[in-house]
Order: structure tokens, then C-alpha cells, then sequence
């Protein structure tokens, strides 16, 4: 009876997901998303080019953001394989241990880069209302201290994923809704009893992701009061600037992985082509975006970008 259920174990396999029902149009689709890959592996390695090469560039905010490019070059690269597979060859396929790896991979960087997020709030908010204390905060040794903490968090909190999955049987073909796999989906294939992971996926969302938009949420107040208090109009405006470029980053990020944890947990209740939208803009637009909006946003890093390629 073991080595039956071991043999089904072994022989499942989940099947990806493209566009359903646009099949023909799967060739042409994966044309603008092989672009958005080529650029944002492209932009996030000049990023952290132009950062490591430039010693004026070596300061708290600069270091965070080439954190963030690594953290979406990551998951670009975890996410490629699958995604153009499925589109330029419709090759659906995904072996268990593969899917429990790219699911590992997506759902810890993820809640890495939640974490930078908000160290970047922290860092914006020393700078707006503890300017004079900024250098002696946000020390290079404390910068590496925290961000190794928050890594740590991030693969700490999903390393018991593939492993309470692997426990489960998948006795069948299974048909995920996504080109790639997420938690969410493949614990509802298994023929078990997914209460642990349930319960354990909502306590990981909450500790990571839920305490992170508060704590980011609490910075920005802090900021808007700041701002408030200054009696320059042209100071204030100036301070709230250095925000835009992270509160777009912010909405980027949150807004679809709420609103695709969302869809997953009211599945009956929500368009499957709503649920696919969100699942690839929350992939694939922050790590394109972040790099732009920043070079767009910061005169220093823009300059160094049009002195790179002019010459």
C-alpha cells in the first residue's frame, strides 16, 4: 500500500496554465512578455551595475534599492522558465519537486522584497523627520545586520512549504490556473486534508506581508505629519518627492498580491481571467517598473544611467 501511494506521489504530475481558451495567440502573446523579461533583467542589472561601480552612490537608500533589484531579478529568473514555455512551446508539464521549487523560490522572494519595501520606509522616514541622526542610524554594518535578518525571515518562514506539501498525495493530473506555481493553488490538489497548510499560509501572509504594510503604512503617517509641520510649501513638496518612487513601488507590489490572495481564497466568486491578470501583473510589472521609476525619479542615478550609455 506504501509503494502505491509512493508510486502515485511520484508519477504526479500538475499541468500549467497559459491564457485558457487563447491558445493560438499563446506565440504572439509571449512577444511583449519575452520584452518585459529582457528589460527587467536588463534594468535591474544595470541598477545594481551602476550602484556597485559608483562609490558616491554607496549611501542607505541606494543600498536598499539595489537590494530590491536583486530581489526582482530573482524572481524574473524564477518565474522565466515556466512562463516561456508554456507560451513559445505549450509545454505544460511540471514535476512535483519542480513546482515545490519554483513555488519556494517565488513565495520567499516575495516576502523579501515586502521587507525591503519597508526598509525603505524606514529609511525615508529617518530621513524626513531624523535627518540630523541619519548617518549615525542607518550605518552600513546595521543596514547588513537588518537586511540579513529579513532574508533569513523570508526563507525561514516558506521552508516548511514544500515539505508539508511533499507530504500530501497528488493521485492525478492536475490543472493549475497560473504558468508557474504558487502555494495557494497547489495545496488544493492534494487528495488530503489541507488544514495544516491552510492554517500555516495565512499565519506566513500575516507575519510577513500583513505586519509589513503596517509598519509601512505607520512610517508614512509619521512622514505626512512631519511634512505638515514644515512651514515652506517648497520644503514640504521637496520632502514628499523623495517618496514617490517608493510609494509607487508600494501599490505595485501589494495591490495585486492582495488582491490574487484574494481571488485564490474566493475562487468560486471571482472571473478565472481576473485571477490570471493579477497572478502576471503581480509577477512580472514590479520587477520592470522599479528599476524605471527610480532611474526616472532619482537625479543621481539618472545622470550616472545617461552618462553610462552616452558613453
Amino acid at each position: 500500500m506504501a509503494a502505491a501511494n509512493d508510486t502515485k506521489l511520484n508519477s504526479a504530475v500538475f499541468c500549467l496554465t497559459g491564457i485558457p481558451g487563447h491558445e493560438d495567440i499563446h506565440l504572439w502573446i509571449s512577444i511583449p512578455i519575452s520584452l518585459i523579461y529582457a528589460i527587467s533583467i536588463m534594468g535591474n542589472a544595470v541598477i545594481l551595475y551602476i550602484i556597485k561601480t559608483d562609490p558616491s552612490l554607496h549611501e542607505p537608500m541606494y543600498i536598499f534599492l539595489s537590494i530590491l533589484a536583486i530581489t526582482d531579478l530573482g524572481l524574473s529568473v524564477a518565474t522565466l522558465p515556466t512562463i516561456l514555455r508554456v507560451f513559445l512551446f505549450n509545454s505544460r508539464e511540471i514535476s512535483l519537486n519542480a513546482c515545490f521549487t519554483q513555488l519556494f523560490f517565488i513565495h520567499s522572494l516575495s516576502f523579501i522584497e515586502s521587507s525591503v519595501l519597508l526598509l525603505m520606509a524606514f529609511d525615508r522616514f529617518i530621513a524626513i523627520c531624523n535627518p540630523l541622526r541619519y548617518s549615525t542610524i542607518l550605518t552600513l554594518p546595521r543596514i547588513a545586520k537588518m537586511g540579513l535578518v529579513f532574508v533569513l525571515r523570508g526563507v525561514a518562514v516558506v521552508l516548511p512549504v514544500p515539505f508539508l506539501l511533499k507530504r500530501y498525495q497528488y493521485c492525478r493530473t492536475n490543472v493549475l490556473s497560473h504558468s508557474y506555481c504558487m502555494h495557494q493553488e497547489v495545496m488544493k490538489m492534494a487528495c488530503s486534508d489541507i488544514r495544516v497548510n491552510s492554517i500555516y499560509g495565512l499565519f506566513i501572509i500575516v507575519s510577513t506581508v500583513g505586519l509589513d504594510s503596517l509598519l509601512i503604512f505607520l512610517s508614512y503617517v509619521m512622514i505626512l505629519k512631519t511634512v505638515l509641520g514644515i512651514a515652506s510649501y517648497t520644503e514640504s513638496l521637496r520632502a514628499l518627492n523623495t517618496c514617490v518612487s517608493h510609494l509607487c513601488a508600494i501599490l505595485l507590489f501589494y495591490i495585486p498580491m492582495i488582491g490574487l490572495s484574494v481571488t485564490h481564497r474566493f475562487a468560486e466568486h471571482t472571473s478565472p481571467l481576473l485571477q490570471i491578470l493579477l497572478g502576471y501583473i503581480y509577477l512580472l510589472v514590479p520587477p520592470v517598473m522599479n528599476p524605471i521609476m527610480y532611474s526616472v525619479k532619482s537625479k543621481h542615478l539618472r545622470a550616472k544611467l545617461i552618462k553610462l550609455f552616452v558613453k
